[in-house]
C-alpha cells in the first residue's frame, strides 16, 4: 500500500471517531478474531528475504534498508484496538526432557495442558503490554501467527541453559474495514535462556521464564512497530546457531 493511501485512511478513521462513539472491540476484548489473518508462505517471503538481517548484532551481516512499520506520524494517530493471536494446530509440541527437543513449541512453566492455548495467552498478553503505548484516535487490529515457541526443558534449564527462540508473523490492520495497514513481517526474537544456578536465582527474584519471555515479547513489538530498523535479533552464540538448524 502506498504511504499516502495509508495516511488518508488513517486521517479519515481519526475524523470519523472524533465525531461520534465507536463500537469497535477494546483491548480487553477475547483476542479471538471472528475470521482471523492468515498469512501464507509468499507472503512472508515478500518481505523477509533469506539470510537477511537487519543490524550487526545478528549472525548474518547482510544488511537491509531502514524502514519502520509506519511513520511517527501515523503511530502517534493510532491505538490497537484488538490483537489476534493465531498458535495453528499444526505446530508441534513436544514434552520430551532432553537438552535440546525438537518439535515447534517447547514450553514447561505453567502446568501439563493445551500448549497451543497457554503460548496463546503469553503472546497475547504480551503484545497488548507492549503496544500499550499507543494512545491515538485511530483504532487498528494486530495480527499475530506464532511460528515457533521454543523455550527450555527441564533438563536444559537446571543445567545448561540455552536460548528461548520465538518466531512469529505479524501485520497491522484497519479495525473498521479490515484493510491492511502493513505488509506481513516474520520476526525471530531470541532471549538468553538461564540455566542452573542462574536460573534458580533468578525464580528466586520472580524472574520466571513467563516473565522474562513476555516482557522480552512486549519489548520486540514495540521496537519492530517503532525504531527505524525494526527490532535487532541478539547474537547469542553456538545455541542460537542449534536453532536455525
Amino acid at each position: 500500500m502506498k504511504m499516502i493511501k495509508l495516511a488518508c485512511a488513517l486521517s479519515i478513521g481519526a475524523a470519523l471517531s472524533a465525531c461520534g462513539a465507536s463500537d469497535v472491540v477494546t483491548r480487553d476484548a477475547p483476542f479471538e478474531a471472528p475470521a482471523p489473518i492468515s498469512f501464507s508462505q509468499k507472503d512472508v517471503e515478500a518481505v523477509a528475504q533469506p539470510g537477511a538481517t537487519r543490524t550487526v548484532r545478528t549472525v548474518s551481516t547482510q544488511q537491509q534498508q531502514p524502514r519502520t512499520i509506519l511513520p511517527e506520524a501515523i503511530l502517534r494517530q493510532i491505538n490497537v484496538a484488538q490483537i489476534n493471536v493465531r498458535v495453528p494446530t499444526s505446530l508441534r509440541v513436544s514434552e520430551a526432557n532432553r537438552y535440546y527437543p525438537g518439535g515447534d513449541i517447547v514450553w514447561r512453566e505453567d502446568p501439563m495442558g493445551n500448549r497451543h492455548a497457554q503460548v496463546s495467552k503469553i503472546m497475547h498478553d504480551a503484545m497488548a503490554a507492549g503496544t500499550s503505548g499507543f494512545n491515538g484516535p485511530v483504532p487498528v487490529i494486530l495480527d499475530v501467527e506464532v511460528v515457533r515457541f521454543h523455550a527450555l526443558s527441564e533438563k536444559a534449564r537446571y543445567t545448561v541453559g540455552g536460548v528461548h527462540h520465538i518466531v512469529f508473523k505479524m501485520v497491522l490492520r484497519d479495525a473498521r474495514t479490515g484493510e491492511f495497514l502493513s505488509e506481513p513481517r516474520r520476526i525471530e526474537s531470541d532471549l538468553e535462556a538461564f540455566g542452573g544456578q542462574q536460573a534458580i536465582s533468578a525464580e528466586a527474584r520472580g524472574l520466571t521464564q513467563k516473565v522474562r519471555i513476555s516482557g522480552h515479547l512486549a519489548e520486540v513489538i514495540r521496537q519492530e512497530m517503532t525504531e527505524p530498523d525494526g527490532f535487532k535479533n541478539a547474537s547469542l552464540g553456538f545455541y542460537q546457531l542449534v536453532n536455525r538448524l
